[in-house]
């Protein structure tokens, strides 16, 4: 037993040595840089002062815990239909419905930019539709502002979402749906008393990675509208690839606030998270 026990260990020293030069190593960094004034020495938090204190990175902060909780509750209210609707269909219907989302979700960056701009930007097909057919609300759509930015947003989320909501569905017992209509209930009574909170832990779990996925993602924001758009990854990009002045202690104090975002919003769901299995584990 012992030697297999060593055996595992030096299987993992690849997995453990790629860990800490790509993620640890770099974490360590940034933490460190961003307590470092740029251009200077010594431990300060003058970079911290500037991030909560400037506008610009105020309504950047705002400006993401915006469209990251916005298109996460949207994204994953439209996936929670469609990973139900593959687990009430089983066959050749379902089975396409899955591979469609999978190739879905992998489309996204600036391909999915350019596909917007092509559809909704300022000439795109659509606005074109909306102003030969009169339609006011498609004729005079501006795909540059935050609304926009939400709904392209919510369109990568939905399938990442269903992919990871539709193995919790597979926790749903027949026998329950027979026990409640036997009761008297009817589906929505199921769904809403016993089939929502069995599947909560998993709809917060879910939640919370389409959190991060929204709160870091780059490519499309950026494809789309450049710096027009105050957002985190943009603003610590712009730190640290900035074309007048690299401030590294303050990208590093950017990424430090966001990353510290994404824990929070951990700890919040998981505490829920708890709390909705100690309910089912009474019941």
């Amino acid at each position: 037993m012992k030697k297999q026990k060593y055996v595992y260990l030096l299987a993992l020293l690849p997995f453990l040595a790629v860990a800490i030069l790509y993620e640890i190593v770099p974490l360590c960094s940034v933490i460190g840089n961003s307590f470092l004034p740029d251009g200077g020495t010594g431990f300060s938090l003058e970079n911290y002062e500037k991030v909560f204190t400037k506008l610009l990175y105020q309504k950047a902060i705002v400006n993401s815990l915006k469209i990251s909780l916005t298109s996460s509750i949207i994204g994953i209210i439209i996936a929670f239909l469609g990973a139900k609707a593959i687990h009430n269909h089983t066959g050749k219907l379902s089975t396409a419905f899955t591979t469609v989302l999978n190739m879905v979700s992998n489309f996204a960056g600036v391909p999915l930019a350019f596909s917007y701009m092509i559809l909704l930007g300022n000439a795109g097909f659509m606005v074109h539709v909306g102003q030969e057919l009169g339609i006011e609300g498609l004729a005079g759509y501006n795909l540059y502002t935050s609304g926009g930015m939400s709904m392209i947003y919510v369109y990568f989320q939905i399938p990442l979402a269903t992919l990871l909501l539709i193995p919790a569905f597979e926790g749903i017992r027949r026998e329950w749906k027979e026990a409640v209509a036997l009761l008297g209930g009817n589906m929505t009574c199921f769904w809403t008393k016993v089939g929502v909170p069995v599947l909560m832990p998993g709809i917060l779990g879910t939640f919370s990675v389409l959190f991060a996925n929204a709160l870091a993602a780059y490519a499309t924001v950026y494809a789309l509208m450049m710096n027009n758009i105050s957002l985190l990854p943009i603003q610590i990009a712009g730190s640290f690839v900035g074309e007048v002045k690299l401030k590294p202690g303050l990208g590093g104090a950017l990424s430090v606030v966001m990353m510290a975002m994404m824990v929070i919003m951990i700890f919040v769901t998981n505490g829920i998270s708890r709390q909705f299995q100690k309910g089912v584990k009474k019941v």
